[in-house]
Order: C-alpha cells, then structure tokens, then sequence
C-alpha cells in the first residue's frame, strides 16, 4: 500500500514541477496598452506584475488556451 502512496507522491510533484516550469514570468517594465487588444492596462495591475504585456482579460484567455481549453 505504501507504494502506491509513494508513487502518487512522486507524481504530484512531477506535475507540481512542471507546472512551475511552464509558468509566465514578467520582468521589466510593464505595458500602459495590451499587445493583444490595445485596452489600456490599469496601474494596480501594472505594478502589481512587473512587466506585465496582457490585460486581465487576454491574460487570463493566453492562459486558457495554455491548457488547452477551447472556446467558441
């Protein structure tokens, strides 16, 4: 029984690393525009993530589409 504990520990951790991995990282001075629509993107969020190129909503969409998620 204990290897299969082990062996489900093992792969959250395998997930958890890749998940990790594959993560956006901002850095550098943030956008006052979206790349992907042109709306302006709000001071809070621009100093809150550093570098930041995306709005909510297109960030949030990029990382929708990440997953694989598909919408109509």
């Amino acid at each position: 029984m204990s290897k299969a504990f082990d062996f489900a520990s093992d792969l959250e951790e395998s997930i958890r690393a890749a998940a990790i991995a594959g993560r956006t990282i901002y850095t550098g001075i943030s956008a006052t525009e979206c790349e992907e629509c042109g709306d302006d993107i709000p001071e809070g969020r621009r100093n809150a993530v550093k570098g930041v190129k995306l709005c909510t909503a297109c960030a949030e969409r990029v990382a929708l589409v990440k997953q694989g998620v598909r919408r109509a």
